[in-house]
C-alpha cells in the first residue's frame, strides 16, 4: 500500500470517528432551563380545549370546507425526497399549493395530528386521501397519501426543540410529551417542530406545531448502535404497526411521584421531568373523546374498522392506566 493511499485511509478514518463524535455528543441532550421559563404565553402552545367533546374528529382542525378533492387532478410541482416517506408538492386545480407524504407514514401523521388537536394542541390541516391523481412529473395515481395546504394566512417562521423552549416545566409541554409517549411517536426531531406566523382578525399571533407525526403507532426501539451514538437520524422503533404497538407497555413503574415508561429511545431525560401529575393531566384530556370521536380519527387516517377498533382499545387502556396514578 502506498504512502498516499495508506494517508488517505487514515484521514477518512479520521474525519469518520470524528463525525461520530459530534454527533454522539449532540444525542445526549438534557432540557435546559431558561431565563424566560414559567413566563411563556401558553396559548402560543396550547388552548383549552373548551369544545373537546364536540370536535370534529374526521375533518379536523381544517373541516371539510378545506379538504381536498381526491376527484381533481393535482398539478406535480417538485419532489420531496427528504425524510423517510417520499411525497410531492402539488397544486390543485383551485390553485391550493399542497404538500403530499406517501406511504405508511400518511395514515399515523393524520390520526396522531387528530388527537394533538382535540387535546388543545395547535396542529395543521391534514388530511388522508386513499386515490388521487397527479398530472405532471411522475405522474399517474401515487397511492394513498397525506395532504397538507400552504395557506396564506400563515407562515413558518423557525423551528423550536424539545429541549430549548419557553414552556418546559409547564403541565401542557409535559401533556404534550406524555401524549407522544402514549402514541408511541418517537421521531422528535427539532426540524419537526415549527413556529407559525398566523394572521388573525385581531392580529399576527404564533403557534408552536409538532409537524411530521408519522412516526407513531408502532413501538419504539434502542438498536444497539445507539447505547454509544445516540443519533437522532437513527431509528428508534416502527411505525404504522398494529402488532408491535398492541405488544409495547405503558408505564412500567412509579417511584414517588416519577412515572418510568416503558419507552425505549434516546430521549430518556425529557421522559425523566415527568411526573404522575403530567400523565393524569394528559388522560384527563383523552378520557373525555367519545367513541364516535376514536372512530372518526382513524377513519380519517384510513384505516379499516377492526383495525381501528384494536388501536383505539389499546389506547383507552394506556389512558386508564394513566387516570389510575391519580389514585395514589
Amino acid at each position: 500500500m502506498t504512502h498516499r493511499v495508506m494517508t488517505s485511509l487514515l484521514s477518512r478514518s479520521a474525519l469518520v470517528i470524528l463525525a461520530l463524535g459530534v454527533a454522539a455528543c449532540a444525542g445526549r441532550v438534557s432540557p435546559v432551563v431558561s431565563a424566560t421559563q414559567g413566563t411563556a404565553d401558553i396559548a402560543l402552545l396550547w388552548v383549552e380545549p373548551a369544545d373537546l367533546e364536540a370536535r370534529d374528529l374526521f375533518y379536523g382542525p381544517g373541516g371539510e370546507a378545506l379538504a381536498p378533492n381526491p376527484a381533481a387532478r393535482f398539478e406535480f410541482v417538485k419532489t420531496d425526497s427528504g425524510g423517510y416517506s417520499p411525497g410531492f408538492d402539488v397544486r390543485g386545480p383551485d390553485g391550493v399549493l399542497w404538500s403530499t407524504k406517501i406511504g405508511p407514514e400518511a395514515q399515523t401523521e393524520v390520526v396522531t395530528s387528530r388527537i394533538l388537536w382535540a387535546m388543545g394542541f395547535h396542529q395543521l390541516p391534514t388530511y388522508y386521501v386513499p386515490t388521487w391523481t397527479m398530472t405532471g412529473g411522475p405522474g399517474g395515481t401515487p397511492g394513498p397519501a397525506r395532504f397538507r395546504p400552504a395557506l396564506p394566512d400563515r407562515k413558518v417562521v423557525v423551528d423550536w426543540s424539545w429541549y430549548e423552549n419557553e414552556f418546559l416545566g409547564t403541565r401542557p409541554f409535559k401533556g404534550l410529551v406524555v401524549a407522544n409517549v402514549l402514541l408511541n411517536n418517537w421521531d422528535w426531531k427539532t426540524s419537526n417542530n415549527k413556529i407559525y406566523e398566523v394572521q388573525t382578525p385581531e392580529g399576527m399571533r404564533r403557534e408552536y406545531v409538532v409537524r411530521d407525526l408519522g412516526a407513531s403507532l408502532g413501538k419504539t426501539d434502542y438498536p444497539k448502535l445507539l447505547s454509544w451514538l445516540p443519533m437522532r437520524g437513527l431509528g428508534q422503533g416502527s411505525r404504522n404497526n398494529l402488532e408491535d404497538f398492541e405488544s409495547q407497555g405503558y408505564i412500567k413503574r412509579v417511584e414517588g411521584d416519577r412515572v418510568e415508561f416503558f419507552y425505549r429511545g434516546i430521549h430518556q431525560s425529557l421522559l425523566e421531568t415527568l411526573t404522575k401529575g403530567d400523565v393524569v393531566w394528559a388522560s384527563r384530556l383523552l378520557s373525555r373523546l367519545s367513541d364516535s370521536q376514536w372512530n372518526d380519527a382513524f377513519r380519517a387516517g384510513g384505516y379499516p374498522s377492526d383495525t381501528a377498533a384494536r388501536y383505539i382499545a389499546k389506547i383507552k387502556t394506556k389512558i386508564a392506566e394513566g387516570l389510575k396514578l391519580a389514585e395514589g
